[in-house]
């Protein structure tokens, strides 16, 4: 069996200032996702903002989420940056936070070929024991982890999974393929939208940026397929597709930052954490934001949420 399955949310990173955690809105965003049935916690992933963080917010809010979590699941830690040495640096930070595993994407900026980014795996290793997963978003990294490139790092025991965002299932069921060899890894696919398709491939779960909200309807759709009720997942999928409207709210113009944004404004309007985002960039505007407070009523309804 993996030792990550199930819906793992990419949660985003409560602030109060430019470079300072929201304190109370972590734990109650945290105490949100464990009360809503969450299988594990992904912190510093695209949807934590990472890449506009300090170092030291991003080993702060490691060693808060940790404890805050404390082994209720297992929290998993997105190191990447360019750098080797602050990638490994932020691995030594997690491992004595005590979180479970860390998750790695390309590097960024500088083109770089396949054989680079597998030296790029290799001495990150170096510099952790801990499960690393790989981790492709080629809309924000501008690379992919080529499929014959993760059947290669397969073989390396402390990698246990792959989590996908490129929105390509054709190349998530590629990766599943690679159960032959590794039937211990995890297989997450990022996209909401994709959650029951990816499951029906054989995936392992998800890291979808609505579990942040609506944590429950993942988790029940996550039962349904371990019990096998595909009818319940169908019907549970259709209500996670019933998210869009949300999203359709934030600018299009730009991809992930904007959905960031709305879903931070959403978890501020159910009074759960601070909407600010990390600088330069806006929160949404009073507009939006009047707009979503309606859409969210109508979810409440339409996905059986409490107050």
């Amino acid at each position: 069996m993996p030792r990550f399955q199930g819906n793992i949310p990419p949660i985003v990173t409560p602030l109060v200032e430019d470079d300072r955690l929201d304190d109370a809105g972590c734990e109650r965003l945290l105490e949100h996702l464990i009360a809503g049935g969450v299988d594990g916690i992904f912190v510093l992933g695209s949807s934590g903002e990472i890449v506009s963080l300090s170092h030291q917010l991003r080993a702060d809010f490691v060693r808060k989420t940790c404890r805050i979590v404390n082994r209720r699941v297992p929290v998993l830690v997105g190191i990447t940056d360019n750098s080797v040495v602050e990638t490994r640096r932020l691995a030594r930070v997690a491992a004595e936070a005590g979180a479970d595993a860390v998750v790695l994407t390309t590097p960024f900026y500088y083109p770089v070929n396949q054989r680079e980014l597998k030296t790029f795996v290799h001495c990150v290793l170096q510099g952790t024991d801990l499960p690393l997963l790989l981790y492709n978003m080629p809309a924000m990294t501008k690379l992919w982890f080529e499929a014959e490139t993760v059947a290669e790092l397969a073989q390396i025991e402390q990698i246990v999974g792959v989590k996908d965002s490129s929105q390509d299932i054709d190349y998530f069921r590629k990766l599943v393929g690679l159960k032959s060899v590794r039937p211990d890894w995890t297989f997450l696919i990022g996209h909401e939208t994709l959650l029951a398709e990816s499951l029906h491939a054989g995936g392992t779960g998800g890291v979808n940026l609505g579990t942040n909200l609506f944590p429950h309807v993942f988790a029940k759709l996550m039962q349904a397929h371990r019990s096998g009720d595909d009818a319940s997942v169908r019907d549970f999928q259709a209500k996670i597709d019933a998210l869009a409207p949300i999203y359709k709210i934030a600018d299009s113009s730009a991809p992930l930052l904007p959905l960031i944004g709305i879903t931070k404004t959403a978890l501020s309007i159910m009074g759960i954490c601070s909407d600010r985002l990390a600088p330069p960039h806006q929160a949404c505007t009073p507009e939006q934001r009047q707009e979503l407070v309606k859409v969210i009523e109508q979810l409440k309804t339409t996905l059986d949420v409490e107050d």
